[in-house]
């Protein structure tokens, strides 16, 4: 992750702008507003910012070329891995009120409560009724001192099939497999089955995936930004 007195940021055309989390699930943007336009001026802004308040929204709405919101379809994932007193419906109106400012894309991380697959087909419902133009996937990879560092990730097969059901769900959308995902024989063989089951973009694609993708006759298109820009 970069700072913004890193001087690899003079040479990006855009930037993601991220962090952790206050106890309310926000983004704690404001403080730091005035500095990230500065160091961000002239390039493209794709902001993360989690339970956003309508107030701090009006005043991102004109910086934010994207806003990547992860949507979460189930109770006990909120509280057990946000600890937050939140609900879906909650998710969901942040959701809607995000996209009355500014292009929204939402962002489902699959195994999101140690690994388990819960509410990741209710968000992806949830998500056709409410109307998105795109979704990205992510996987849970467990991480060393977090609380789900002992856990396994979902397996490569669930991950699969949720995307199978996923392009059927969203037949012209455009679905991606972002940058969250475990690597190595996971990540190859998980990126061959996203090529075939329709997923449009991968980021950091694995080898194989790529070969698939030219077996299968599919135009590649290289791209050096976030997946929701």
């Amino acid at each position: 992750m970069r700072t913004l007195d890193d001087p690899v940021l003079g040479k990006a055309r855009s930037l993601l702008i991220s962090g952790g989390c206050d106890a309310q699930g926000r983004v704690p943007v404001r403080p730091h507003l005035e500095a990230i336009l500065a160091a961000a001026a002239g390039k493209r802004l794709n902001w993360h910012v989690g339970l956003i308040d309508e107030e701090t929204m009006r005043l991102l709405a004109p910086h934010a070329d994207v806003v990547s919101f992860d949507f979460v379809g189930d109770d006990e994932t909120i509280r057990a891995v946000y600890g937050l007193e939140r609900t879906v419906a909650d998710y969901v109106a942040v959701y809607r009120m995000i996209g009355r400012y500014v292009r929204v894309v939402p962002h489902v991380t699959v195994g999101l409560l140690g690994g388990r697959l819960q509410g990741e087909r209710r968000a992806l419902s949830l998500l056709r009724e409410l109307g998105a133009e795109a979704v990205v996937f992510l996987v849970l990879i467990p991480t060393e001192g977090t609380a789900y560092a002992s856990c396994s990730p979902p397996t490569v097969d669930e991950v699969a099939d949720l995307l199978a059901e996923a392009r059927l769900l969203f037949p012209a959308v455009p679905l991606l497999l972002g940058c969250m995902r475990p690597g190595g024989a996971y990540r190859e063989r998980l990126d061959v089955l996203a090529v075939q089951v329709g997923i449009n973009r991968i980021v950091n694609p694995a080898r194989a995936a790529v070969a698939e993708a030219t077996r299968l006759g599919l135009t590649a298109e290289w791209g050096e930004e976030c997946c929701a820009l």
